[in-house]
């Protein structure tokens, strides 16, 4: 399951890009290479798609990157050696010692 949602980040984060890419930082972009003074709405309706295909996608890695951090595993310690038992381990709390297990 988290490869898939990994596969689908990799997806939604390329097509950010693509469409980052098309977007004119001055606002003309896709739309004003393809929109004609004849057409009426159709310039803002390809701003309106681009933008908000722009807000989709990176809500949708956003979400996608929660859900992600969630499923993971919580941080587990590593298992502790067992402590092997000698003499020196085997001295009581009163001073005394007991006597080596045979």
């Amino acid at each position: 399951m988290n490869e898939l949602i990994t596969v689908l980040i990799i997806i939604a984060s390329i097509l950010l890009i693509a469409i980052v890419f098309i977007q004119n930082p001055k606002g003309g972009g896709l739309s004003s290479d393809f929109g004609a003074a004849h057409q009426i709405g159709g310039v803002q309706k390809t701003n309106d798609f681009i933008d908000k295909t722009t807000w989709s996608l990176a809500g949708i890695i956003a979400v996608l990157s929660i859900v992600m951090t969630l499923r993971t595993k919580s941080f587990q310690p590593a298992p502790q050696k067992e402590q092997v038992q000698t003499e020196q381990n085997q001295i009581q709390p009163d001073g005394g010692q007991q006597a080596p297990a045979n």
